[in-house]
């Protein structure tokens, strides 16, 4: 027998390494820097995309060697982690040896309003312009349609932007948006606040009268879908507890701000709302998740939130305020909930529905930010009082986002079932100088396009699904006879190629493949309606369900925009 010595690190580590554990190492310098970031916040596996936030806001990116150190100090796989960075549009995954982004960064919104109002020849001057320690990038919706165009800098906005406003920012270093004027705690309460939620605590109010107020006001779902509030309430109530509450307030559909302009005035309102939901479905916690271009509504929900628990009104459920990341999936309430679970904000397949399977697994209340801040009012002045506003046979309020071609654009309070004409008169001063109507987007991007001809058709849930459209959460675009719809729609169909969470092939593909073919002077009708039905009968979710609806449009509507060059049969 040969007395040599074998080498058995080639037989363990293979091609002669050295064994070593699999995966990459831990630095040791990374993995203090995380601990201290995190301090003494429970390693909860929710709480993932919190923390990648604490790393990227000090260190302005998220360093590879920070995202190991994560996962280790979370006991999480590195996968987990990585897939959850890489996911959302506002964290910035740095691998080692690479450079990281310049220390500040300048989103131009390219989206619809602002793409009308000039955005692209913004981006481009303020490219120009700006030295290598800015970084200047396109980016989707932020929220401020009414000053458009819009740009960010850092987490500042700057309204109505121009070159020399955004220099301006950005000499000065304003990378954090000055909090408005809004009715903070102490004003809140001198005129009545919480004591709705007071005589419903202690009894004074029947929790089935005050649904019953809900059901009767024809109060419903105001971030899109429209379901009835008063009967969610029931449904949720109904199932076993603990039960939980999730709030929407991830404002992504290009031409909404109906919610920010909101919560910047009146934060207490909505949450006096969403206490009384609490109370009447018997909710334990709530989450309220907050979209991450809304940082001085974020600030100032916080200061009021903490105001709120160190002098509470009465005994209150766990609330607590989650951060989102850039992603306008998770307006969609299923990803949603998946991001407040600390996940990619992917739609889950349906059923179960959220109602009986939601957050954590437990049966969840999920609500958009304006439906609870209606029902103070309506629980204090009665059902009457809200379902008799409405016009054209409909009943309520509607809070509609205006932006595009009028003087006024803005929120604007209006009975339901107005109709765009009477919207552009009453209430936005009618069209801005030089333009004439020309068309609109009843419900932002989803929604659908109409010509003007038809803007006599009332706004309301229901009443423009017979013309391929819906209203949404009301945002309203309005086109003059400068702009195109065929222009209109391949920005929103690049937008939902964008912003496509990548789950299901119809929308993945189907977005992509489409915002191609309408980039080219020819429209492919055959192959674009046969993506189109592909997205609608195949997607699991309403982003690639809605998707094909402003190509619809055009084909219907404004078919003069084609003309010859739209191509009607593949030979």
């Amino acid at each position: 027998m040969n007395d040599a010595v074998v080498d058995t690190s080639r037989l363990r580590g293979g091609r002669g390494v050295k064994s070593r554990p699999k995966g990459r190492q831990v630095d040791a310098t990374a993995l203090a820097d995380v601990r201290a970031l995190l301090g003494n916040a429970p390693r909860d596996r929710s709480l993932l995309i919190e923390f990648l936030h604490r790393i990227q806001d000090a260190r302005g990116h998220l360093p590879a060697a920070h995202l190991v150190a994560l996962a280790q100090e979370m006991k999480l796989a590195m996968t987990e982690v990585y897939e959850v960075a890489t996911f959302y549009h506002h964290f910035d995954v740095i691998d080692a040896g690479a450079t990281p982004p310049p220390p500040i960064t300048v989103r131009v919104c390219e989206t619809l309003s602002c793409q009308m109002a000039g955005a692209d020849a913004l981006r481009a001057a303020v490219i120009a312009q700006s030295g290598a320690d800015v970084r200047v990038i396109g980016a989707p919706c932020i929220g401020r349609c009414e000053h458009a165009p819009a740009a960010v800098v850092g987490r500042n906005p700057v309204d109505r932007a121009t070159p020399a406003r955004i220099a301006e920012a950005i000499a000065a270093r304003a990378l954090e948006p000055p909090l408005p004027p809004y009715i903070d705690l102490a004003a809140y309460r001198s005129d009545r606040g919480y004591r709705t939620l007071i005589e419903c605590v202690q009894g004074r109010r029947d929790v089935d009268a005050v649904i019953g107020e809900l059901e009767n006001s024809a109060l419903r779902g105001l971030g899109g879908a429209g379901f009835p509030a008063g009967r969610k309430w029931k449904i949720v109530r109904n199932e076993p507890a603990p039960r939980l509450m999730a709030v929407n307030i991830d404002e992504g559909e290009p031409g909404t701000f109906k919610d920010r302009h909101y919560l910047e005035r009146d934060p207490h309102r909505f949450l006096e709302g969403m206490l009384i939901a609490a109370w009447a479905v018997g909710i334990e916690a709530i989450y309220i998740y907050l979209r991450d271009e809304y940082a001085a509504c974020r600030t100032l929900l916080k200061r009021e939130l903490d105001a709120l628990l160190a002098d509470p009104p009465c005994a209150l459920p766990h609330i607590e305020l989650r951060r989102g990341a850039g992603a306008y999936i998770c307006g969609e309430e299923s990803a949603m909930i998946e991001s407040i679970e600390g996940k990619r904000g992917m739609p889950r397949l349906r059923p179960p529905y959220v109602a009986q399977v939601g957050l954590f697994d437990r049966p969840t209340l999920e609500h958009n930010m304006e439906t609870l801040y209606w029902v103070r009012d309506i629980v204090e002045r009665g059902a009457a009082w809200f379902a008799d506003q409405g016009r054209n046979g409909r009943k309520g309020l509607r809070s509609f986002s205006v932006s595009g071609r009028v003087v006024k654009p803005g929120v604007h309070l209006a009975p339901a079932g107005i109709t765009v004409r009477e919207l552009i008169d009453e209430y936005c001063g009618g069209m801005q100088p030089g333009h004439a109507f020309y068309g609109y987007l009843p419900g932002g991007a989803s929604g659908g396009i109409l010509p003007a001809s038809m803007g006599d058709i009332p706004l309301d849930f229901d009443t423009l699904q017979p013309h391929g459209c819906f209203i949404g959460s009301a945002a309203v675009i309005v086109l003059s006879e400068h702009d195109r719809a065929r222009d209109a729609a391949l920005n929103l169909m690049r937008f939902f190629a964008d912003e496509s969470c990548g789950q299901c092939t119809p929308c993945r593909v189907g977005t992509a493949k489409a915002a191609e073919l309408m980039a080219k002077p020819q429209w492919d009708k055959p192959l674009l309606d046969d993506l189109s039905q592909a997205m609608a009968d195949a997607s699991i979710c309403g982003l690639g369900q809605a998707a094909p609806n402003p190509i619809a449009c055009v084909f219907k509507y404004f078919p003069h925009e084609l003309g010859e060059a739209s191509r009607t049969d593949t030979a």
